[in-house]
C-alpha cells in the first residue's frame, strides 16, 4: 500500500513535518545569541536584497524605538542589536497569551567579502531598513 493510500502513514508524516516547522520557528525566535555582552533571547526575521551597487537589509522589529537600535559592521557580518519591551508591563493585567517575542535581541547577518559602507538607516512600518553601498 502506498504512503498516500494509508491514512495513518500520511498523518504521521504530516505530524512530523509540523513538529519540524515548529522547532524551526522556536529556534528562529528564541535562540540564544553568542554575544557575551548581552543576553539576547530571540532573533528577528531578516530579508537581504542586492544589486550591482548596494545591499539592502530589512529587519522586522515592530515596537522597537530607532534610538535604541545598535548596528555595526565587522568581521564579515552585520550586527543588529536592540530590545523590544513588553507592552503593558506595568499594568495590572495578567498575561493570557504571549506569542510575540520580547526582550533583548541580536541578529548577525553574514556579509560578502567586499568593502561595504553604511549609506542609510531608516525605521519604517516596524522594519529597520539598512542600505550598504559597495565600494567601486
Amino acid at each position: 500500500m502506498s504512503r498516500r493510500a494509508n491514512p495513518t502513514d500520511w498523518m504521521w508524516a504530516h505530524a512530523v513535518d509540523l513538529i519540524a516547522q515548529a522547532e524551526h520557528m522556536h529556534r528562529q525566535f528564541f535562540r540564544l545569541a553568542s554575544s557575551a555582552r548581552t543576553q539576547a533571547v530571540w532573533e528577528p526575521p531578516v530579508d537581504v536584497f542586492e544589486d550591482e551597487r548596494e545591499y539592502v537589509v530589512v529587519v522586522a522589529m515592530p515596537g522597537v524605538v530607532e534610538e535604541r537600535v545598535e548596528v555595526a559592521i565587522g568581521s564579515g557580518e552585520l550586527l543588529v542589536r536592540a530590545q523590544r519591551p513588553v507592552p503593558l508591563a506595568t499594568s495590572r493585567l495578567s498575561v493570557r497569551q504571549l506569542e510575540i517575542p520580547y526582550g533583548v535581541f541580536e541578529r548577525r547577518i553574514p556579509l560578502p567579502d567586499a568593502p561595504l559602507q553604511f549609506a542609510s538607516r531608516e525605521l519604517s512600518h516596524g522594519c529597520l531598513i539598512l542600505r550598504l553601498t559597495k565600494a567601486r
